[in-house]
């Protein structure tokens, strides 16, 4: 069977996604028709990941009701299922839509009765922004303590890493487990190992990128002793400058270290990408073989926040 036919027929999680990040530009344009392609596009290309911030905040302002939200769901529960995705959990950035002072309640309220229809059991993940104040994480925690029965089961901190420690949000993470909601946090994408033992000592469970750990031998440990997984993005950390290079990621060092790692594609419009091809990557570039694809797809299933529709999901 060709690659791209036995990477499709792999039964696939995908646990780090942001919603308004898989905003394909045609889509935008049929929402915001004032806008040329060609405007759009231009926000699609980055040097950088202070750049690409300034990109996703740019779309996700023009995400501005509850059925736009809703439009960009159906479409990527659609792309999802047709790369036989069987469970995903989706994260959406509370912390901006309450920047924007929209309706955060609304929203996701819409969010969830799309979700609800889509061909696999689609969870959530209410991501708040580090480099705001402590309180504006804790109003986003309070939304997702309070939409726990409608899909909600983990909380996170995204943005730039540099400018919001996650030793900041220890207390938040605190109140977010004593909820029962579960934890992962962006850390060792951009800054360097620090970030990640920070986010661990607030006991997070998973760990959004984590690259950064290969420059830790005693991370890698702990890592792979406590079976704590990075959700690692090829194509992502090559387009904002995480890595030098496709060729300098160190996808291959991690796992060959025995750290449970999670293929997934973070925004897959703005970095041009479906899960299919951050499998097929990991294929050609780092010399993954099928087995090896089938573990790392087997790992999403093993560390979806809702374990049991995961597994009822295969």
């Amino acid at each position: 069977m060709a690659i791209a036919g036995w990477i499709t027929e792999i039964p696939k999680a995908e646990l780090h996604l942001h919603l308004e990040g898989s905003l394909e530009p045609e889509t935008l344009r049929r929402l915001r028709p004032g806008l040329s392609l060609e405007e759009i596009r231009t926000q699609y290309r980055y040097d950088d990941f202070p750049q690409f911030l300034q990109s996703f905040k740019w779309v996700a302002q023009h995400l501005e009701t509850p059925e736009d939200h809703v439009l960009v769901a159906r479409d990527l529960f659609a792309t999802l299922a047709r790369q036989n995705v069987r469970y995903a959990e989706v994260m959406l950035s509370v912390g901006v839509l309450l920047w924007k002072r929209q309706d955060a309640a609304n929203t996701f309220e819409a969010l969830a009765v799309a979700a609800a229809k889509a061909p696999f059991p689609v969870r959530w993940i209410f991501d708040a922004i580090r480099q705001f104040p402590v309180e504006a994480a804790e109003e986003v925690l309070e939304l997702a303590i309070r939409y726990r029965p409608l899909g909600v089961v983990g909380f996170g901190i995204g943005g730039n890493e540099a400018l919001g420690p996650a030793r900041r949000f220890h207390d938040v993470f605190a109140k977010a487990r004593r909820a029962g909601l579960r934890l992962t946090v962006h850390g060792g994408e951009t800054t360097g190992p620090r970030s990640i033992w920070e986010a661990l000592e607030g006991g997070a469970e998973r760990i959004g990128h984590g690259i950064r750990a290969v420059e830790d031998p005693v991370l890698l440990r702990r890592l792979a002793e406590c079976r704590i997984p990075l959700e690692i993005s090829i194509s992502s950390n090559v387009l904002t400058g995480a890595v030098a290079s496709l060729e300098a990621h160190p996808l291959r060092r991690i796992y060959d270290a025995g750290v449970p790692v999670l293929l997934n594609t973070d925004d897959p419009a703005m970095f041009h990408t479906s899960l299919n091809r951050e499998y097929q990557l990991a294929h050609e570039v780092f010399g993954f073989c099928e087995a090896e694809l089938r573990q790392v797809a087997a790992n999403g299933f093993t560390y979806a926040f809702d374990a049991e529709a995961a597994r009822a999901a295969i």
